[in-house]
Parts: C-alpha cells; structure tokens; sequence
C-alpha cells in the first residue's frame, strides 16, 4: 500500500509539477524574459518622465506664483507712486522685499520692479546666497529703459508672462568660461502691478529672472540613475538620463551634455525626426525604439502644462540604453535552467521520502477536518513527530482553538463595529454645523472691530444663525442619546423650497468668506419628511459643493415640483467629480479629500431613500461643475 502511494505520488509530482515547470522555465526564457523586461522599463520610463515634468511645472508654478503674489504687496505700489525721490522709504522697503523674495526662491537670480514708464523703481541688491550685487551692474538696471522689453509690453497690457530659457542682459555671465554653460542661462516671469486706487491700470511691471541652473539639475538627479541601479548592479551605474525639448518638440534646451543646447532634433546633427513626430502627436507616451550615439535606447516623454496654464509647454524626456535593458535577461535565462534541474532532482528525491511519512498523518488530518467541517471545534490531532508533519498537527489544533475563540470574538467586533459606524456619523453631522458657527462669530466679530454700521444687523443675524445650528447640534445629540437602533424619522408635512433657502442662509457666511455666489430659482414643494434629517442631507450636499470650489465661484439652487415629485438641484462651478470615481461617490469613508470622514455623502443618500426619494451626482451641462440632483416624492401627489 505505501508503495502503490508513493509510485503515484511520484509519478503526480513529475506530471503536475516537473513538466510544468520545465515547459513554463522554457516559454519564459523564450517569450517573456524580454518582453517583460521592456515593459517594466518602459512603463517605469514613463513613470520618471511623468514624475520629472511635475517637478518641472511645480518649481515654474512655485516662481510664478510668487512673483503674482508679491506683484499684489501693497508696497509695489506705494514704492512707484512715492514721490519724495531723495528719501525713497518705500523703495528702499521694496528692494528689502525682493531681497527676501530671492534668497527664499530655489534659483531665483535677480527681481525688479519697473513703473509704468520703464524706468526702475527697485530691484534685488543680494542673491540668494546674500552675497552683494555688483555695483556696476546695479547702476546698469538703474540707467535701463524697460519700455521696449516684451515682457514690459504685456505687463503694461495687465497680463502676466513668462519667458522662455535665454542669455539675459540684465546679468553678467555667472562662468565666463568658453563653452556652454547652463548657469549662464536664465527664464523669467513678469506680473502686473495694479494701483490700489485703480485695479484696472497697471502702473508697473514685476520681473523676476531664474537661474537655468535650477532646471539642468531637475534632469540631473541621482534618482534617475539610482532607479536602473538593479539592471546593472552595485558596482556600476545605468545609463538612463534625460533631457529637455522646447515647445516645438524639436529644439534642445536642457541635456546632460549641454553643448548639445539649441540643436533640432530633426536637424543633421542628431537626425531623429521619428522622435520629434512622437512628442508633437501626444501629450505622454513612449518614443519608438531608436539609436543614438551608437547605441540602441528607448525612452519616454511628458510634456509640461502649456502657456495657457501659465507654463512653458516643454518637453521632458528620459532615456536608457537597450543594453541596459537586457543585462539582467542573460543573468535570469542562466538562473532560470539551474533552478530547473535543481528542483526536478529535488522534486523526485523528497517526493520518494515525503510520500512515506504522509500518508498516515494526513489520513488523520482528514478525519479531523471533517470534524471541523461539520462544527466540531473541539477536535484535536494527535502530534507524533516533530517534523513539517507534525507541526500541521498542532497548527491544525492552534487553527481550532483560534477558531473557537475568534468565533466568540467575532460576536463582540460586529457590535463594536456597528457602534464605531455610529460614532463616526454623529462626528461627521456636528461637523456641518460648526463651520457656519464660526465664519458667523468671525464676521461679528470683524463687523465690531471695523466699527461697521451695519453692527446691529450682522449681530442678530449672527445670534439667528448659530442658535439654529446650536438647535442642529441638539438634534443630534438627542438623536444619539435616545439611539437604540436607527431612530424613527418623525416625519411631517414641509416646504422643500423654504428648508433649501434656510440651508443656504446657514453657509452664506462661509459662501462669502470662500467667494462663492449664492443663487436661488425656481419656487418650492411640499414633502412627507423628517426636518432635521432632510436639512442634514442637504447641509452635506451644500457643504461639499462649497469646499470644491477653493477659488470661488457660484452655486445656484433650483427647487421644482414635476410630475409628482420634488426635485431638488445644487450646481456648483467647480471642478467637477472625475468620472473613475463617481461610482463610488456614495460608499461610506470614501472620500476624495484629505480631510472628512466619507459619510456624508453616504448619510445623505440613506436619508433620501428612506424619504422614498432619489439622489444622484452628474456633471454640469454645459460645465464646468458638478449637480447634485435630490427628488422627493410631492406630498401632494
């Protein structure tokens, strides 16, 4: 009998596992070892090219938005309209400013202020080093006229610019040394300045000049190579690297050789024209296979945002020789045949040895697991021996007595789960209503301070809105206080359309605070509904909407009854819901924001359906924006 079982045993191991094995060892040594290794590679060029064109476009928003922000300082204008010359308190303030500016700005070479008749108002006197600029160079910006500069035109225009990578006559060269060199280099970024009295008019121009350096390093970094490290091992380095093209995907202006500045692409010199078709037909990808130097690559792209984002439209690239590629390929096709044979030999020497101390064991492994299988979590195995066997055995008796424990815990978790739900819905209803309180007691308290004639007004506006969301508060707290189960909606006769011009009262405050217009149309209806629990839904409704648009803008409330039912619509103009996660919008915790618990959207579809009503999130049409449509059945229907 323990022959029979061994022979079998053998003879199953040879034709499940050996011939797969040697068939599987041979398909990968012929199909995918390369391919696999170019679609790793490829798909992580991809990812280095995507990761590095972020960078790129961060550290241009960075300069941009600094130079805006600090166009906006009240002090610009004040140093260009100041009008005692000889003093210059303002301007000498300014300069003091843009000192602070460079030194706190990664690249940041040199920035002024010119007034609207191109002379200079202020400029930089350190670098961001805080070393001194020469005084021959600022006695140069001084004694320039600005007026005929491009950058100047389009500031005067209110707009700002940014201006490609070029030799800037506005500083000396940082290596005069012969040859190409990108700290020699430099882009820039202009803002208008506005009168505080007239924001209208621009009255000056804000120029800030950044270091090329500051991009060559971005293509420089050591994350580049050290990402390959593993095709070619410790001891050497990958020849992954990557570069950067112009808008018109053709001319090169960053490179790790940079004497290759300013050459095409398509041009003699470097004749891969297939590449710059590749970057012009797609915004992200993969270039086809070419070669370069001698030497076959591949590579990816990613263009950066465009000018009408306010950046430069570039794009990057990065690139690794094919060598690279399939070094490690031979390495695996040798490892891969050794451990075949290995494991074969293996596989019919332990199979013969296993076989014999298996069958006995596992016969009674059998018996008891039936016993289990049937509720038996008292069976237990009698442990013999000491080997892989045996310890089965007593993790087959630790499984059952975990078993039975986890059995009896498992109890206890779903009624602390069902609990740790509750409390994180309280948690996230209270949260609605503290956001008005507080925008409320601020503007009451500025509306003081300020003196505003309006005082009495704000003031029992603001007693009227926190006392009715302290009433929210209360509500919930009762709620969860008398909460043995779901509470019972006690449910009444309402109008719609006056519960959504109470819920807009409740975060106007919040609305003005954030720049967000409240708008109202449409008439009302009556519904069979909870109050509390409907104003909840919609406060959730009307909160998410108003944290989606962080820059402002306008969110309009419609409130219709048609053909027998209640609709109720909230269209917000923010950026709208992306379309891979609207199917999941109402999912408890989920959330696509740093901040909030995820229920609030699945608390208020609950309330709606329980309503015998509907909710949906779809995007606006036209857009941008996102509607969230809630429909109650008319009480009237």
């Amino acid at each position: 009998m323990i022959r029979r079982i061994s022979t079998k045993l053998l003879l199953a191991v040879l034709v499940a596992v050996a011939v797969p094995f040697v068939a599987f060892a041979i398909f990968v040594d012929r199909q995918m070892a390369d391919r696999l290794a170019r679609e790793v590679v490829l798909y992580s060029l991809k990812g280095l090219a995507a990761d590095l064109s972020s960078q790129v476009d961060r550290n241009i928003d960075e300069h941009n938005r600094n130079v805006r922000e600090l166009a906006d300082d009240f002090t610009c204008d004040w140093a260009i309209r100041e009008q005692d010359q000889a003093e210059r308190t303002m301007r000498n303030l300014m300069a003091r400013k843009l000192n602070t500016a460079v030194a706190n700005q990664p690249g940041s070479d040199l920035m002024l202020l010119a007034d609207y008749a191109g002379a200079l108002v202020a400029s930089s006197t350190r670098d961001a080093q805080g070393r001194a600029v020469a005084s021959g160079v600022l006695e140069a910006l001084a004694g320039r006229d600005y007026h005929s500069e491009p950058w100047f035109q389009v500031g005067l225009r209110g707009e700002a610019s940014v201006v490609g990578p070029h030799r800037s006559e506005l500083l000396p060269p940082a290596n005069p040394a012969p040859g190409v060199h990108p700290e020699n280099y430099h882009f820039a970024f202009s803002a208008p300045v506005f009168s505080e009295r007239d924001r209208d008019q621009p009255i000056g121009v804000l120029y800030s000049l950044v270091n090329w350096r500051l991009i060559q390093d971005e293509i420089r970094q050591p994350v580049l190579k050290s990402y390959f490290q593993g095709l070619v091992g410790p001891e050497e380095f990958p020849s992954a690297y990557a570069w950067i093209w112009d808008s018109d995907a053709d001319t090169i202006i960053a490179h790790e050789d940079p004497r290759l500045y300013g050459e095409r692409v398509s041009g003699p010199k470097i004749d891969l024209p297939q590449m710059v078709a590749d970057a012009r037909a797609e915004d992200w990808g993969l270039y086809r296979e070419y070669t370069f130097r001698g030497k076959r690559k591949n590579a990816a792209f990613k263009h950066t945002a465009p000018a009408e984002e306010g950046g430069f439209g570039w794009v990057v690239g990065v690139g690794i020789d094919n060598d690279d590629i399939f070094r490690a390929v031979g390495e695996l096709r040798g490892l891969l045949f050794r451990a075949t044979l290995v494991a074969l030999l293996l596989a019919v020497l332990l199979t013969l040895v296993v076989a014999r101390r298996t069958t006995g064991p596992i016969l009674a492994l059998q018996q008891h697991t039936r016993r289990v299988a049937a509720g038996d979590l008292d069976a237990r195995v009698e442990v013999r021996t000491r080997d892989e066997i045996g310890e089965l055995g007593e993790a087959f008796n630790r499984m059952t007595a975990e078993l039975k424990e986890k059995r009896d815990q498992l109890v206890r978790a779903e009624k602390d789960a069902a609990w740790r739900e509750m409390a994180r819905q309280v948690a996230h209803d209270i949260k609605n209503p503290l956001t008005p309180i507080k925008l409320s007691a601020d503007l009451l308290r500025r509306a003081k301070r300020e003196k505003s004639p309006d005082f009495d007004r704000i003031f029992e506006s603001t007693l009227d809105t926190i006392s009715r969301q302290v009433e929210h508060l209360r509500e919930i707290a009762s709620d969860f206080h008398a909460l043995t189960g779901a509470p019972k909606p006690s449910l009444e006769e309402i109008d719609a359309g006056a519960l959504v011009d109470e819920v807009l009262s409740l975060d106007a405050a919040w609305a003005h605070e954030r720049g967000i217009e409240l708008a109202r149309s449409g008439g009302g209806g009556r519904v069979l509904a909870d109050t509390g629990l409907l104003r909840r839904a919609l406060l959730n409704l009307v909160s998410n909407a108003i944290e989606a648009m962080e820059e402002g803008g306008r969110l309009e409330a419609d409130v219709r009854e048609l053909d027998g039912r209640v609709r109720i619509e909230l269209r917000d103009t923010g950026p709208g819901v992306p379309e891979d996660v609207r199917p999941r919008l109402f999912e408890p915790y989920f959330t696509t924001r740093s901040a909030g618990t995820g229920l609030g959207l699945a608390i208020a579809k609950r309330v709606i359906e329980e309503l015998g009503g509907t909710i949906e999130l779809v995007p606006a049409e036209p857009g941008p924006g996102t509607v969230a449509r809630v429909q109650l059945p008319s009480h009237r229907a």
